[in-house]
């Protein structure tokens, strides 16, 4: 698998975050502040307001993928790339592969490499792109 095969998979931000939506949330969003799913979507902002807790979340709240400016597809190959390499891949040769400079890279391996032990599972069904269609 390559960078195009994971933008052909996934073209647009939109397509990657319910994609997120549907391993993360199984489709039913829970609020990650308070873990009730009372809430109301925000149009056109792929957000939504907890009317519980009375505070707008995300798919990607209180995961690696946090404010993060990085294209969600380029997230999805390096995580692709760095749980399926038997060993491991340096900062420039992540770089090259995603095409960002290697302060993004350095970036995206901390983040991942973090996200291995908070949000393992979440990680690994990402990883296993190649499977799911």
């Amino acid at each position: 698998m390559d960078l195009s095969e994971i933008y052909t998979r996934f073209p647009t931000e939109a397509d990657c975050i319910k994609f997120l939506e549907k391993i993360r949330w199984k489709g039913d969003p829970v609020c990650p502040y308070c873990e009730v799913s009372y809430f109301t979507a925000l149009q056109n902002e792929n957000r939504y307001h907890c009317n519980n807790c009375n505070t707008s979340f995300s798919v990607t709240t209180r995961t690696i993928f946090h404010r993060s400016h990085l294209p969600s597809q380029k997230w999805f190959y390096s995580i692709y790339i760095i749980v399926n390499s038997h060993k491991r891949i340096s900062v420039r040769e992540l770089a090259k592969e995603i095409k960002v400079n290697k302060d993004t890279a350095c970036l995206v391996i901390q983040k991942i490499r973090q996200g291995m032990f908070n949000d393992k599972a979440l990680l690994f069904k990402i990883a296993e792109i190649n499977e799911i269609r």
